[in-house]
């Protein structure tokens, strides 16, 4: 008696082109952004008490509602630190009540750091504050944080039918 094995059963190649065909479909169908890799945006916490981007001299940032962002900060240290270490902190604050957005409240160790984060799904002009003592000049460390309504795209809608 002869036992079937794996390779006795093929699959039509008729079969096997439509299955290729749908997953390729499928594949180019799927949203652009869901694709692509998050936004690397770098910031300065300087050891002047201030936030820096290269290229502005009044920083602020720019997002989309619900875009993924890969946070890069090179925090230097000020003149005072936290127990823990930390010697700056990146608290990103709601416009409404001026509390701060779940997942965004960050301590900064001396050194380069990188955060996966999503942008606040509403739309808005948020501000950044550092939220641990590091100098005299604590106080004037912040900046703008602006979050944009998502766009919605025609291959969005058809997904979402």
């Amino acid at each position: 008696m002869r036992r079937e094995s794996y390779e006795d059963r093929s699959v039509p190649a008729p079969l096997l082109a439509r299955a290729f065909a749908a997953l390729l479909l499928l594949l180019l169908l799927l949203p652009v952004k869901a694709q692509q890799a998050p936004r690397l945006i770098e910031v300065l916490a300087g050891h002047d008490s201030r936030y820096k981007i290269e290229g502005m001299s009044k920083p602020s940032i720019t997002v989309t509602a619900n875009e993924k962002i890969l946070l890069r900060v090179t925090a230097i240290r000020a003149k005072q630190n936290n127990r823990d270490g930390s010697i700056h902190g990146f608290s990103l604050l709601r416009p409404k009540d001026h509390q701060p957005v779940p997942g965004w409240e960050l301590l900064l160790k001396p050194g380069v750091q990188e955060f996966s984060l999503t942008a606040p799904a509403e739309p808005g002009e948020y501000q950044v504050v550092c939220t641990v003592i590091c100098s005299e000049g604590h106080e004037q460390m912040n900046m703008k944080f602006i979050v944009e309504p998502e766009v919605k795209t025609e291959s969005d809608s058809e997904i979402n039918k």
